[in-house]
């Protein structure tokens, strides 16, 4: 038995804050929460961005939602991704249960429910505002990354953007930019070498079969307009509640290029436009980003720097980034260095491989003298965490085993008709779905190469015609020629004899006379 006095002076001191902080739960000592020793977490350091991990069915998704409905109350609004179909219960309060009710005892507070206002989203069939962006927003190296170019290729796409903007072709979907390619290497070759140098017919065809890889995973669907506004995420409703922004994501499970895809240019996004605000006393968005693994899987290690570098950079524009996965060694060692808040589930160990990675887990968190880190993480209960965070100064808080309160929303999916319900409401389906086709590259160069053909066919035609005319000609001459001479043959041989007639009359004529 650990001395619990002691355990609880440090707790104490370690979460006592002068700002706003949210509460999560109760602390526990030797798998017993302490009533009236809560566990906290700073509303300034939340753009410190965090970290929910552990095994399925540990309860990673409550801790997401118990932290995002707060978040709202506080008036801070966030972006969820939901994977599994099991956050839209955060739109409507929680009915209640004893269990909730006797958790809440033990932790030492009373329970209370309540829904948070939620906007869906949409990158694919799924019902919500549509989440799209044009190619031309991305730009040269944000786009290559995606494709995992290599520098010759990249360059190529740089080379194809400046020819882009050169000549007012607009590049908002893929189709632009595979016909802009079609373009170069045809019709349009000459032209653009004599610009701006040669370009390899390989590197066009590399390009062409990674943008195919995309569109294999529908990705084509995210290009395109409107653009999604990325200050829409930051909206509030008339009580000064936090907007949840729910991006529905049950159906792209298995197309993590197109998930990876949207996330870095959503973050990127984000990056350029929001003014730098360095630390507030409350997040400005918080992005909690569930099954962070299919970001991380299918990254080339160029779009993983970018991740890497974004999350860095981002916390100063007043963004935290909250990645929620199975294990802590599903998010890159440069990434996982950059969380300031961890909170820990249980992770089980079925074999040797699950072992090594506990092992490596536990030594992410600081160390303590009151619980045996590696041992205990495989013991957590449902709805129990290992949780540390940023204090205010930013110094890492004592590692506590804690359990965690119950969501004051659903813990359960919507109704089809509460769905419904939500997207009659909303005013960004209105604006969003609404699918704009304007003249773009596609159109633009569609038109040029047509004419080109028509000008090719006519020229075709005229040549055609005129080798006919010639033809006729040519052999209307040899016609002509061979009648000619079978004429001047028999005109001959008609003068040839009456001039022969005459001369014999003129002959005899003088003979006769001598006689």
């Amino acid at each position: 038995m650990h001395n619990k006095e002691a355990f609880s002076k440090i707790v104490e001191a370690g979460y006592q804050f002068k700002g706003p902080s949210l509460l999560l739960g109760g602390a526990m000592l030797d798998k017993a929460c302490i009533t009236g020793l809560p566990v906290r977490i700073p509303m300034k350091t939340l753009n410190r961005h965090g970290l929910i991990a552990g095994a399925t069915g540990s309860g990673k998704t409550k801790t997401l939602q118990i932290i995002a409905e707060q978040l709202s109350r506080e008036g801070v609004p966030s972006l969820l991704m939901d994977v599994k179909g099991d956050l839209s219960g955060i739109a409507v309060p929680s009915t209640g249960h004893p269990k909730i009710e006797e958790r809440h005892e033990k932790i030492g507070f009373a329970y209370t429910s309540s829904g948070s206002p939620v906007e869906f989203l949409s990158l694919s069939d799924e019902p919500g505002a549509r989440l799209r962006a044009t190619v031309s927003e991305f730009g040269p190296v944000l786009f290559s990354k995606i494709l995992d170019l290599n520098e010759t290729q990249s360059s190529v796409v740089s080379v194809i953007f400046k020819y882009c903007d050169d000549n007012d072709l607009p590049l908002l979907d893929l189709k632009d930019f595979k016909k802009v390619l079609q373009f170069i290497t045809g019709d349009g070759k000459d032209a653009l070498e004599d610009e701006y140098g040669r370009i390899s017919s390989a590197s066009t065809g590399a390009i062409i079969r990674k943008i195919v890889e995309l569109e294999q995973q529908e990705a084509d669907r995210f290009f395109g307009e409107r653009s999604f506004v990325v200050n829409d995420l930051c909206a509030t409703d008339s009580n000064g509640n936090g907007i949840v922004s729910i991006i529905r994501l049950t159906d792209i499970q298995d197309r993590p290029k197109l998930f990876s895809t949207f996330m870095l240019q959503i973050l990127a996004e984000i990056y350029q436009q929001f003014e730098e605000v360095g630390d507030l006393d409350k997040p400005k968005l918080a992005i909690f980003i569930d099954e962070a693994h299919l970001i991380f899987e299918e990254a080339s290690r160029a779009l993983l720097d970018q991740i890497e570098t974004i999350v860095k950079l981002i916390r100063s524009k007043g963004v935290g980034i909250f990645f929620v996965t199975q294990n802590p060694t599903d998010i890159p060692d440069d990434v996982l260095g950059q969380l300031g808040l961890k909170v820990q589930h249980a992770l089980r160990a079925f074999t040797a491989k699950d072992r090594k990675a506990i092992k490596l887990a536990a030594e992410n968190y600081p160390i303590t003298d009151f619980y045996d880190i590696s041992t205990l993480i495989t013991e957590l209960g449902i709805g129990e965490a290992f949780v540390t965070a940023l204090n205010e100064k930013g110094i890492p808080t004592p590692l506590v085993h804690t359990m965690l309160r119950a969501p004051e929303s659903r813990m359960d999916v919507l109704t089809d008709a509460e769905i419904k319900d939500i997207l009659d409401k909303s005013e960004l389906i209105e604006f969003y779905n609404k699918e704009i086709d304007r003249e773009s590259a596609y159109e633009i160069l569609s038109e040029k190469m047509d004419k080109v053909r028509e000008e090719e066919a006519k020229k075709a035609r005229e040549s055609a015609r005129q080798k006919t005319t010639s033809s006729r000609r040519t052999s209307s001459r040899k016609q002509k020629s061979t009648f000619d001479q079978i004429l001047d043959t028999t005109t001959k041989r008609q003068i040839g004899r009456t001039i022969a007639r005459e001369l014999t009359r003129g002959l005899l004529g003088v003979l006769g006379m001598k006689k």
